[in-house]
């Protein structure tokens, strides 16, 4: 019955989902992928590009973000910064992260709500950092002003605003749980910029999940489940 349980909460939750993806798969092969593919594309050639002596400033000048640069800057900046992976983490797992979740996004969600999304997160860590060494250290959601200095680049607050997102628009409300949770404990086992930024695109994604399930109950005279329906 307890191993029983488990597979049943998995086949209710990432059932849909799977099924969705190898429907997608079998039907058009990498052509389903299209966005992912050219993200997976354009986040190694960066990778490539910022290793070379040449490469490195254009780079940086196309894609980092750091708080202390002007507002406008760093805004222009932030659509590429997802695509940047960070010099100090192995490439494989930024390009593994936009493949999967990207992937499934793409074919759940579609491309645009996909990319949406993604940018939300995103732009909800840039903006963080700056509040956050705004109020400083002695606030609990303040960060230190050495924090201003950190490149803030790669897809991780994207993919977990993603990740986020999925879960509420499958109902999958245990993974979910669990994928919030495991970012509580990162944030907390190892405090840094980077952690606390995944919790602000939680949180920005969701305020749109709850926007989202607000606007569908209103349009729906309130008998709706909140949940729209899945689109590939």
């Amino acid at each position: 019955m307890n191993g029983a349980r488990p597979r049943e909460i998995a086949r209710r939750e990432w059932g849909p989902i799977l099924r969705t993806v190898r429907a997608a798969l079998s039907a058009r092969g990498p052509r389903a992928l299209p966005m992912t593919l050219a993200a997976v594309s354009l986040t190694g050639l960066f990778q490539f590009v910022q290793n070379q002596s040449w490469g490195y400033r254009a780079v940086m000048d196309l894609g980092a973000v750091r708080a202390e640069d002007p507002l406008g800057a760093a805004l222009l900046r932030t659509p590429l910064s997802l695509y940047v992976p960070a010099l100090d983490l192995p490439v494989w797992g930024a390009l593994g992260q936009i493949l999967v979740v990207f992937g499934l996004a793409e074919i759940c969600l579609g491309r645009w709500r996909t990319l949406l999304v993604a940018y939300v997160a995103t732009l909800a860590g840039t903006l963080y950092a700056r509040v956050g060494i705004a109020l400083g250290p002695k606030s609990f959601v303040g960060l230190p002003a050495s924090d201003a200095v950190i490149v803030d680049t790669g897809p991780s607050a994207a993919v977990v605003g993603l990740g986020v997102y999925l879960c509420w628009r499958h109902r999958a409300w245990w993974t979910g749980s669990v994928l919030v949770a495991a970012l509580v404990v990162e944030c907390v086992v190892k405090d840094n910029l980077a952690g606390r930024e995944h919790l602000a695109a939680v949180a920005a994604v969701a305020v749109v999940c709850a926007v989202r399930s607000r606007l569908q109950r209103g349009g729906s005279g309130g008998s709706s489940s909140g949940v729209p329906p899945i689109q590939s």
